[in-house]
């Protein structure tokens, strides 16, 4: 379907947007309560290298204010770079092994409650009738305690080798999980979390925010789970974008703005995935993003490709799916696609609207990778993997004009909220662990 110049400029003389299936707006009851000690525990730990193996990188080196709360790259490194963002390089004296092999997703309103399902390829969900409520990689070795999916999303960065854990040569941390000791007395969590009991600062708030911790003994990775996920939660809560206002009545909208919405709710098709009030189905779905860096393969894998959903579920109508980002803040979170394809917003628009096609015209120069000795379009190099994208890709071909994909931009600018990057609390002047604050 090609959309027309006429089909902009007839909407932008002002369809009513009611017309277009607009969104509830949110209000408090859409949120799980956060207690504030809580959050203010778990906010020095966010940004506390102390979970790190060797003490050298936090959640917030991905995840940072300054970079809407990811890194704005491509694809980073964790352990063995040094820098933030777009500054971060690989470490002369320590290199890493390879690129985090997905892109940093974004971190607004995962304190929301219809957020139960997290990463890329979902392998993290709610599921009341699995060990510890939640469906993960763990099984049986699940750990019971964590409050919620955003808590327990916190025990993978820190067990992986290119993100927190580091080398199993370098640290204790690594070298348990290398062993297969992940729970359990001696395990890595427990290993993390006696590096953190150990510090009389954090010892004196967890006594204080928890009723069931009554010396640094009781402190268990889950507490530290629950307090990163509260601060989390409370710290990029975000509704109070110039959407927002627009959806309680209290504000309009730019005319560009409204011209994109009613292309979104419209013909374009965005909302037929990034529906709801923060702007995401939850589902995965196989748009043909193009695939970057190292890729997700198992110990005794060699390839560099990443099946998406499909490495979870085993299924293969799941092969090159994604989870659907959320879009709050999108203009905040560039480059965009499971391996940060596109650093451009209006070129991946005009890309995801005809995916199957586009990946076979991709234009590398989207890319934002940190220099690095890597091969790094090795599946973008072989045309049988890249047809294969292409042919899993969801059927889907609009052509977009420059004028719809301004307009899509304009509406996607209405979702920035001025209040949410910054954050309420902001990054601590300091932390307990005496550590740098990245």
């Amino acid at each position: 379907m090609k959309l027309t110049t006429f089909f902009f400029l007839t909407c932008m003389i002002a369809q009513p947007m009611a017309a277009q299936s607009l969104p509830e707006p949110v209000t408090d009851a859409d949120y799980i309560p956060v207690d504030l000690a809580e959050a203010t525990l778990g906010q020095h730990l966010f940004y506390d290298p102390i979970l790190s193996g060797n003490r050298n990188v936090a959640c917030a080196t991905c995840h940072h204010p300054k970079f809407g709360t990811a890194d704005g790259v491509s694809l980073s490194f964790g352990d063995g770079g040094v820098g933030l963002g777009t500054a971060r390089k690989a470490d002369p004296n320590n290199p890493p092994e390879e690129r985090i092999p997905r892109n940093a997703p974004a971190l607004f309103n995962l304190g929301a409650r219809e957020f139960t399902v997290v990463f890329h390829d979902g392998r993290l969900e709610a599921a009341p009738d699995h060990p510890g409520g939640l469906r993960s990689p763990m099984d049986a070795d699940m750990l019971a305690g964590f409050s919620s999916v955003l808590s327990a999303q916190t025990m993978f960065p820190v067990l992986s080798a290119d993100e927190m854990a580091g080398g199993y040569k370098e640290n204790e941390i690594a070298r348990a999980v290398r062993q297969g000791r992940i729970t359990g007395t001696d395990g890595a969590w427990d290993l993390l979390s006696r590096r953190v009991a150990d510090i009389p600062e954090y010892a004196t708030q967890f006594t204080a925010v928890y009723p069931h911790i009554h010396s640094p003994d009781d402190i268990a990775f889950t507490d530290i789970s629950n307090a990163i996920a509260a601060f989390m939660a409370f710290e990029w809560r975000s509704d109070t974008s110039p959407f927002d206002a627009y959806l309680r009545g209290q504000a309009d909208l730019s005319d560009a703005a409204k011209a994109g919405a009613a292309l979104f709710y419209g013909p374009a098709g965005c909302a037929d995935c990034h529906s709801g009030p923060f702007m995401t189905d939850h589902r995965f779905h196989a748009m043909a993003a193009p695939q970057l860096g190292p890729g997700k393969a198992a110990v005794f894998e060699d390839h560099h490709r990443d099946e998406g959903r499909f490495r979870v579920t085993g299924d293969p109508a799941d092969l090159y799916a994604f989870r659907t980002p959320s879009l709050r803040n999108v203009m905040l979170t560039a480059p965009y696609g499971h391996a940060g394809s596109h650093r451009d917003i209006a070129a991946f628009i005009a890309d995801h609207a005809n995916p199957a096609e586009a990946i076979l015209r991709y234009d590398r120069s989207q890319a934002i990778l940190p220099a690095y000795g890597s091969e790094d379009f090795l599946v973008m190099d072989d045309p049988k993997q890249v047809a294969a994208i292409a042919a899993a890709a969801e059927p889907r071909k609009i052509v977009l004009g420059d004028a719809e994909t301004n307009a899509i931009t304009a509406f996607l600018d209405s979702l920035t909220d001025p209040a949410a990057p910054a954050g309420r609390l902001g990054i601590p002047d300091r932390l307990p662990s005496g550590l740098p604050v990245p």
